[in-house]
């Protein structure tokens, strides 16, 4: 008798196994999440800004308006536009990066009398700077 319980041990075990993997397993993908990085606004001094514009007129860079055939297209500069793709952007003179590190990943155009920080990755506008 001890070998039929023996068996009939053996037999629930392995059925219990068996039942064990048929059972259902269900799955649910992962949502992937946007991540969105936005960095702070640049936030220069009056200092920094003098430092800047008297740096990049010095440095005499006008900029030429691409010659195009037929009615130019009007562009509106401003920060957060981005600018046209042709615009010829410069870069930062080392004498306002010594003094204004910040701005070192930037470059700049000038129209207008107005010096504007671009950010090369994007072509966005991320400064305005008057005399």
């Amino acid at each position: 008798m001890g070998r039929i319980t023996h068996v009939a041990l053996s037999a629930a075990l392995v059925l219990a196994a068996g039942a064990a993997h048929a059972q259902t397993v269900i799955t649910t993908p992962v949502q992937t999440q946007t991540v969105v990085t936005t960095e702070a606004p640049l936030v220069l001094s009056p200092t920094q800004r003098q430092v800047i514009y008297r740096n990049v007129v010095r440095e005499r860079v006008v900029q030429q308006a691409p010659a195009t055939v037929g009615v130019a297209p009007t562009v509106e500069y401003r920060v957060g536009a981005r600018v046209p793709t042709g615009v010829t952007l410069y870069d930062v003179p080392q004498p306002v990066i010594a003094e204004v590190p910040a701005v070192s990943r930037y470059r700049y155009m000038m129209v207008n009398n107005r010096a504007w920080l671009v950010d090369p990755a994007t072509s966005e506008i991320v400064y305005e700077i008057v005399d």
